[in-house]
């Protein structure tokens, strides 16, 4: 039995405007039965996508956006590594985007992201994007007076007119060839404390901890409503939001895997086809190979 497209199936949200945030669980595996379960199916999820990448890479026709966005202590990270661990590291890239340098401040908030796009072939993954725009930015509105956009462009309708830039940024992309997948993984509050304090009781993952991450905790319902209403206004067919329950990590990870493979398998990948030209030079290949050093 391999990975079930359909586990991931139940999260999409490719239209937002009926979307609800309390609709979705962040503490749900009704997919799996256990968590013994899920840590034997995911490596046959890695296997699986570790074929769809190779034909992908040889293929050299499309790209795939991976994009991922969470409160801290969701798991991306630990997502990113593990559904990813069999993917040949020539064929992904990994980007994290962190506080924005003085450089990208000077520049519009695309930016950055923009030269980061995966080429064909690729698997380009974001660990947090340009989403952030919409989020954070939106939390704490000091950020975006240090963004240096002229006075007159900052107006009420600023939120939605970076929702309307970010989906025709993503249906550009799309129509040149750049599958986007996006996951928003759906961590509980209570869930979110029990690893903050993991984070402290452990010596080895306290170097994870920040104090800012339990500051940010004050401010989780103007997230929650930043969040739905990033999704309502950017969940499209062509660039659909996956809202993955994050409070078992077991479960968040096949759940993605699930995703990732049902986008590769719907591109039809194959490895390349060899034309009459090509075989005729394999074949001369092959001879030059078989008769080397008969003569010598």
């Amino acid at each position: 039995m391999s990975v079930s497209r359909d586990l991931s199936k139940r999260y999409r949200v490719d239209n937002g405007r009926k979307f609800r945030l309390k609709d979705f669980d962040p503490g749900d595996s009704s997919g799996v039965k256990s968590k013994r379960v899920a840590e034997k199916e995911l490596p046959r999820g890695v296997e699986q996508l570790s074929d769809l990448q190779d034909k992908l890479y040889a293929q050299d026709r499309w790209a795939i956006l991976l994009i991922f966005q969470a409160m801290d202590a969701a798991g991306k990270d630990g997502a990113i590594k593990h559904v990813m661990s069999g993917v040949n590291p020539q064929g992904c890239q990994v980007f994290s985007f962190k506080q924005p340098s003085v450089e990208e401040l000077d520049h519009d908030y695309m930016w950055r992201a923009n030269k980061c796009i995966p080429e064909r072939g690729r698997i380009g993954i974001f660990n947090r994007s340009y989403y952030e725009e919409v989020l954070i930015v939106r939390v704490h509105k000091e950020m975006l007076e240090r963004e240096r956009m002229p006075p007159s462009l900052v107006t009420k309708n600023i939120w939605n007119e970076r929702f309307a830039d970010i989906n025709a940024h993503e249906h550009y992309l799309s129509r040149n060839g750049v599958v986007i997948r996006k996951f928003f993984l759906n961590l509980s509050k209570e869930e979110q404390k029990k690893r903050f304090l993991k984070r402290l009781d452990e010596p080895a993952k306290n170097w994870k901890f920040s104090a800012s991450d339990v500051a940010e905790r004050e401010h989780w319902p103007d997230y929650m409503i930043a969040y739905e209403e990033m999704i309502q206004h950017t969940a499209t067919p062509h660039a659909p939001w996956y809202v993955v329950p994050a409070d078992n990590k077991w479960y968040t990870r096949l759940v993605v895997s699930a995703a990732i493979i049902d986008a590769l398998e719907d591109l039809n990948l194959h490895y390349p086809i060899v034309d009459r030209a090509k075989r005729k030079e394999l074949k001369a290949a092959r001879v030059a190979l078989e008769h080397e050093g008969r003569h010598r």
